[in-house]
């Protein structure tokens, strides 16, 4: 706990920032505070840090009150709002059962039975616990109410959307391909079922050559906003191999099964391949997918394609080529997503993860650790998430955004200013934000997981800095792998090693690790490397204070 003394002694030891800085910060303090996840934050803090005089008494709870207790946090958590949890179920905690027992389909009496009151509070303990099924259940129509029907479902052995099973999938289909079909329509509004019935939801080609059939998955027409970006949507391609069928991610859009190549169970996206389909005023086109073949004014269709050029006279300005000239110029979007679902396979394929003692490729090793360190911060995230009561999923991504713009500024410093630069210009603008360290770290915490979750690289890398601005160094892992993976920001090796010699020298003078607290032989290997990266040396560390404190990082000594 930090004394009310903090931010006037921080103040003192940093210059004021120029003109730009605090406007900027005062955009974070109002969108942040006055938002949902600060608003909360800052309710528990005040509610810590109140002081009253109050006449001391013990009181006794009798274990039935123990229980209503129990029961009205289940039910506020689910949705079902109980008001404070007393212990008296007066008025309001038996609406908020009459609302739990209408969504569940039980009888609506304002009075729980044993059955229901105990799924009711299992399910909230389940829910502690946190995981994928979690995380979707969030993104759902029902959000977190939703866990209540598949948790229902699970106990009554009926299949829900997300569950692992055995035997044949979908109509036929391989586990691997139906479990994915689950996955999706975990966040999605549409049922298995239905999603399986939209057309140009699934395709079938023999991809790698071996006989067999191999699942393209667009999951573009499912209708939820979980799997697209601005502009792209999540694709997988699953393909055949003697183990079963391996899945392939991308990040795409108006794709068909041509768009892909695949050798055994590894596919990757053809050249030329566009991520955007354009709608061409020939009326050859169909099935709604044009494909550019060569950049020439003679038009050559692929092979298994036959397509016929209508203009063949390049002056016209809106033949087919040119349409496509734009796109083609313009950067593949990357996904870190599919980039940590495509290594998590190398990996497996690998026997586990390198060590210092077994690394061959450093590129790939700092991948795996990134991917690592990504996971943990998602979880951790998604714990914080789940105390804060009464706060949608969608609601704290719409919150969360406002970390891109609001340290644009500073992302855009990564790739040419060192680490030191930056760190002091973040420190400069975090004592302007108007809030306390305990809620900047717990709203960076909370926006790390959402961006992650929806590699959303803005929100991820702006809440890693704001850890390392508020003295957590060793989050300069992450922005070391994002400037030596090149997500979210431009690659740049030497960046990239100042940021790892910065999180290292944290870790090396007894700073407490954020990742994989358990592997301390991680640093080792970070620092092994990132030295080899580009066949460079590291970076001298920049020295830390012994303490695990984020307090001294503040000082300028």
């Amino acid at each position: 706990m930090f004394s009310k003394s903090l931010k006037p002694a921080l103040a003192a030891t940093i210059v004021l920032t120029s003109a730009a800085g605090p406007t900027a910060a005062d955009n974070l303090g109002a969108a942040l505070v006055g938002g949902l996840i600060g608003g909360a934050i800052i309710n528990e803090v005040n509610r810590n840090k109140r002081t009253t005089t109050r006449r001391s008494t013990t009181r006794s709870y009798s274990p039935a009150r123990a229980q209503n207790r129990e029961t009205q946090t289940s039910l506020n958590y689910f949705g079902f709002p109980a008001g404070t949890p007393d212990g008296v179920m007066g008025r309001k905690s038996r609406t908020a059962i009459g609302q739990y027992q209408a969504f569940m389909g039980f009888p609506t009496t304002g009075q729980l039975t044993p059955y229901e009151r105990d799924f009711l509070v299992s399910s909230y303990s389940r829910a502690q616990i946190g995981g994928p099924q979690v995380i979707k259940a969030m993104q759902g129509q029902n959000g977190v109410r939703g866990l209540l029907h598949t948790w229902r479902d699970e106990a009554a052995g009926v299949r829900s959307a997300g569950l692992t099973y055995s035997g044949s999938g979908y109509g036929g289909l391989p586990i691997e391909v139906s479990q994915a079909v689950d996955e999706i329509a975990a966040s999605a509004e549409p049922s298995a079922d239905q999603l399986l019935q939209r057309s140009g939801f699934m395709h079938l080609a023999d991809l790698n050559g071996d006989g067999r059939n191999d699942y393209m998955i667009d999951t573009s027409v499912s209708g939820s906003s979980f799997w697209c970006g601005a502009s792209h949507c999540s694709v997988m391609v699953f393909a055949s191999t003697p183990q079963g069928y391996q899945r392939n991610d991308f990040m795409a859009r108006g794709v068909t099964t041509a768009s892909f190549s695949c050798h055994q169970g590894v596919c990757r996206m053809n050249e030329g391949t566009q991520m955007a389909s354009v709608a061409a005023p020939t009326a050859s086109a169909q099935n709604g997918t044009v494909m550019a073949a060569a950049p020439a004014p003679t038009a050559v269709a692929p092979a298994p394609v036959t397509t016929t050029a209508a203009a063949p006279a390049p002056a016209q300005p809106l033949g087919g080529i040119q349409l496509f000239s734009a796109p083609a110029a313009s950067a593949p979007v990357l996904s870190l997503a599919s980039h940590c679902s495509k290594l998590s396979l190398l990996t497996g394929s690998n026997g586990g993860y390198m060590t210092q003692a077994t690394m061959t490729d450093p590129e790939l090793a700092l991948g795996e650790q990134f991917c690592l360190a990504r996971s943990y911060a998602i979880n951790a995230g998604e714990s914080m998430v789940a105390k804060l009561g009464g706060v949608t999923q969608a609601q704290i991504d719409s919150q969360c955004d406002a970390f891109g713009p609001a340290v644009q500024p500073y992302l855009a410093q990564l790739g040419s200013a060192s680490s030191a630069a930056v760190v002091a210009d973040v420190q400069k603008f975090v004592l302007q934000s108007n809030m306390s360290i305990e809620q900047l770290s717990n709203t960076a915490g909370i926006c790390m997981f959402s961006g992650y979750r929806r590699d959303n690289m803005d929100v991820a890398l702006g809440a890693a800095l704001i850890m390392v601005g508020i003295g957590q160094r060793p989050y300069g892992e992450l922005i070391g792998h994002h400037l030596s993976q090149g997500f979210g920001v431009a690659k740049s090796t030497a960046q990239a090693q100042d940021w790892y010699a910065l999180s290292i020298g944290a870790l090396e003078s007894g700073a407490q690790p954020v990742f994989a607290p358990g592997q301390p032989e991680r640093t080792a290997l970070i620092k092994a490397a990132s030295a080899r990266l580009g066949g460079a040396t590291l970076a001298q560390p920049v020295p830390a204070a012994a303490s695990g404190s984020a307090l001294p990082t503040f000082s300028n000594n």
